[in-house]
């Protein structure tokens, strides 16, 4: 049981930088970033290329990660997604270019990198025990380096300019225009923001699990199941939804195959969802 809590753990970390990503976005923008997978799968490759192909180290490979998949954000955000939103009322239409935007990231990908699974070598080696739990060096290493970042992002939300005006337009957009802050460029910035964090977890979890270019939808899914549980557009709740599906994981793995694991997650995220629509930390009218 040890075991299995220290695997819950561990995958609650590394989820709770993709689904803080995710959320942040929707929260100031109210899209749901389809592509926030892909961004994931970007920055695993970047770390690849990085460490493996260029021989550079490992901390200069994440923050490569961090700044390319950011700037990719940013782009998709000031290029798409603002003239989407300034043209067309219809929430249909960025929906409909997210879906888009992760297609065309995933099969750049294909071409690029192909469909070999990609991995680096273990950041530290080395063996602790806990209890009756095994806990490797190098994921203990990742799990300290997400909690760090969660951190840190929860504190510049919270404390920093740029982020509490990031969380003003999150609540008002009108009233936050009215006031004087420059709501392009926060929108821009928290859209960065997001999908930096989405390539920080792909290039962390790239030492543990490999990386390739299908990956994509797959960790997508798990963001949207965790924004359902906690909420939509809540911080607290998208932790707490990492937090949910990581030691669901967890006991699932320990119990099921991997395909009976998901099976019953989806199965009882359509349970809870029928009483709790807004997920656990939101509000039943938006």
């Amino acid at each position: 049981m040890t075991q299995i809590l220290v695997n819950g753990m561990l995958l609650s970390a590394n989820y709770a930088l993709i689904a803080l990503g995710i959320t942040l976005i929707f929260s100031i923008m109210n899209v749901l970033n389809f592509a926030h997978g892909q961004m994931f799968m970007i920055g695993g490759f970047v770390v690849y290329y990085a460490v493996v192909v260029w021989g550079l180290p490992f901390p200069l490979g994440l923050l490569g990660a961090a700044v390319i998949v950011g700037v990719i954000g940013m782009v998709v955000e000031s290029v798409f997604f603002r003239r989407v939103m300034k043209n067309s009322s219809r929430e249909e239409n960025t929906m409909l270019l997210a879906v888009g935007t992760a297609l065309l990231l995933e099969n750049v990908a294909l071409s690029l990198f192909g469909e070999k699974q990609r991995g680096i070598p273990p950041i530290i080696s080395g063996v602790y025990r806990l209890g009756d739990a095994f806990l490797p060096a190098n994921r203990l290493l990742v799990l300290g380096i997400s909690l760090a970042l969660i951190a840190a992002v929860l504190l510049f939300v919270n404390y920093s300019r740029t982020g509490r005006a990031m969380r003003a337009l999150a609540q008002d957009r009108t009233a936050t225009l009215l006031m004087g802050v420059d709501v392009p460029r926060i929108s821009t910035l928290g859209f960065g923001l997001g999908a930096a964090l989405a390539g920080i977890a792909g290039a962390l979890l790239i030492s543990i699990s490999g990386v390739n270019a299908g990956i994509g939808t797959a960790i997508s899914t798990k963001a949207f199941i965790m924004i359902m549980i906690g909420g939509a557009g809540v911080m607290s709740g998208a932790l707490l939804g990492a937090v949910t599906l990581g030691f669901a994981e967890a006991l699932g793995y320990a119990f099921f195959p991997g395909s009976v694991t998901y099976l019953i997650i989806f199965i009882g995220l359509i349970l809870f969802l029928l009483f709790r629509p807004q997920g656990i930390m939101g509000k039943p009218w938006g």
